[in-house]
């Protein structure tokens, strides 16, 4: 693991330390102390984080665990973590996918048209994965994806994949809202039509065996080129999360991998699968995935256009973990319906982030509006840590919050607007 710079390191700090103001307020006592002969131990982070990002979040966990009682409330505060580079390094969907290729566990579409997997996929990318797929399986029959004579298939579903792009540059993708669904995310899950969940599970066990065995900086071979070949929990996230659940957090996952891949991975760091939202889909009669998705507030099963997905998100974390149902899961909850902690590393995660009301932990990977909103800090809850493995250089030109930082639902750029509509200004990297 990367060990960040001490320089740029500031020196350790307890927790009662005096914050800014805006933050979390002091921590209460000990209930131990509250209630002599009362046996209650608060956990105590001990990895190394940057700066006081420490301080902060063993903060939270002093003023909101079950051993304070003066915390704010007597139920149980929701914590929600993204999991792709906020939990682990690097991105288990991709390691699920390159898996699936490399073993042949994607089956050809019904009639050979790809337009059945995804209502987004654009005619050029449709006819380039006929093309590339079309004699090689019946349909409803797996691809020979990891053979010879499959790797033109395979370098084409990966390009389309990877790239949102065919292999000869044209768009895959159209017509979707950049604000509730990522169409290549969506479309990995619809791949494994035909799988059942428990089918999954062994495919994504099978993945993360490969992956946490192969040494950093692995590469493996798919179709005819090398992708990345390695995954590694992050011990410092690892260790937050036994923390908060020691304290009495109700701990979620809240990712845009499919569900029963991150069911799989999120054991390894205590969380099961009752507590993992992922992308969900729908299923036969007899428990087989289908090509469609599972909707939240008022998208109904089978329209796909949410998945846990920026917007999205919020959507599913209102319905799944304070059982908010209709529309109304996709609009901002009052505080007592809120997570009080949330963690991610990207702009797909910036709503759910928001709506977090104690601490929001940001993982930088330079992503532009979540580094924004971030950094502009305007009620003093964020907190940005570098990469826990192999941190990102920092960003050489300031974010462009006041121009381009945001995405619209057409994928229009716009300013990045603060809650009153104010403009955030252009923001250095500081953090890295």
């Amino acid at each position: 693991m990367t060990r960040l710079n001490s320089v740029r390191r500031l020196p350790a700090v307890g927790a009662a330390v005096a914050l800014a103001a805006g933050t979390l307020v002091a921590a209460a006592p000990a209930a131990q102390a509250a209630r002599p002969g009362a046996h209650c131990t608060t956990p105590r982070l001990q990895a190394e984080w940057y700066g006081d990002n420490q301080a902060r979040l063993q903060q939270l966990i002093d003023e909101y665990g079950e051993c304070n009682p003066y915390r704010p409330s007597r139920n149980k505060p929701v914590a929600v973590f993204d999991w792709d580079n906020t939990v682990v390094k690097n991105d288990v969907g991709d390691a699920q996918m390159f898996w699936l290729l490399r073993n042949g566990k994607i089956r050809q579409p019904a009639k050979g048209d790809w337009t059945t997997t995804s209502r987004y996929l654009t005619p050029a990318a449709a006819q380039a994965l006929a093309e590339a797929c079309g004699t090689l399986a019946k349909p409803g029959a797996p691809l020979p994806t990891g053979a010879p004579a499959g790797v033109g298939c395979a370098d084409e579903l990966n390009a389309v994949y990877g790239t949102a792009a065919t292999r000869a540059g044209a768009p895959a993708f159209a017509g979707w809202d950049h604000r509730t669904i990522e169409p290549a995310y969506a479309w990995l899950p619809q791949l494994m039509q035909g799988w059942t969940a428990r089918e999954i599970r062994g495919f994504a066990a099978a993945a993360q065996a490969e992956n946490l065995a192969a040494p950093v900086d692995a590469k493996q071979q798919v179709g005819s080129a090398t992708a990345t070949g390695w995954v590694r929990y992050y011990d410092q996230q690892k260790e937050l999360i036994a923390g908060l659940q020691q304290a009495g957090f109700d701990v979620w996952i809240s990712s845009a991998s499919p569900q029963p891949v991150v069911e799989v991975w999120a054991e390894g760091v205590g969380v099961d699968a009752r507590h993992v939202i992922g992308i969900r889909s729908t299923t036969t009669a007899g428990g087989k995935f289908t090509s469609h998705l599972q909707g939240c507030g008022s998208v109904r099963d089978g329209a796909d256009t949410m998945i846990t997905y920026v917007d999205g998100k919020r959507c599913w974390i209102n319905k799944e973990i304070f059982g908010v149902r209709g529309a109304a899961a996709e609009k901002v909850q009052p505080a007592a319906r809120r997570q009080v902690f949330a963690a991610g590393d990207s702009d797909t995660d910036v709503t759910f982030l928001r709506d977090a009301t104690a601490l929001r932990l940001v993982v930088n990977r330079n992503k532009n509006e979540l580094m924004c909103r971030a950094y502009d800090n305007s009620d003093g809850k964020w907190i940005v840590n570098p990469m826990f493995i192999q941190p990102k250089k920092q960003k050489a030109a300031p974010y462009p919050c006041a121009t381009t930082g945001f995405t619209g639902r057409d994928g229009t750029p716009g300013p990045v607007l603060r809650g009153d509509t104010s403009v955030i200004p252009d923001q250095t990297d500081s953090v890295f």
